[in-house]
């Protein structure tokens, strides 16, 4: 079992408080979740308004799979136009189960 994690960092435009933030990354994540089922979370900058930074996890049987879903949602993000990505970082981990 291959566990894909992604951190992705994020500039917001439209948002002029957290409460319009919140709102935004709320769509974002669950139009995410819905489309490609995969666990999503913001997990930094919880009191900037115009910074967000998520976190994305999906499990598959093979890297190049776990790769392609979590660059597939990465090209998903870049194309609202509410945010900029400012960074992205992936990680795999094998983990073996007897």
């Amino acid at each position: 079992m291959i566990v894909g994690i992604c951190k992705v960092e994020l500039l917001l435009f439209e948002s002029n408080s957290l409460k319009e933030k919140r709102m935004i990354i709320k769509s974002i994540i669950g139009r995410i979740q819905s489309r490609f089922n995969a666990s999503v979370a913001e997990v930094g900058y919880h009191d900037l308004w115009a910074r967000s930074e998520i976190g994305i996890a999906c499990v598959s049987t093979d890297t190049k799979h776990a790769n392609q879903m979590l660059e597939s949602i990465i090209s998903f993000i870049e194309k609202d136009g509410r945010v900029e990505i400012i960074s992205q970082e992936i990680e795999y981990s094998g983990i073996f189960i007897n």
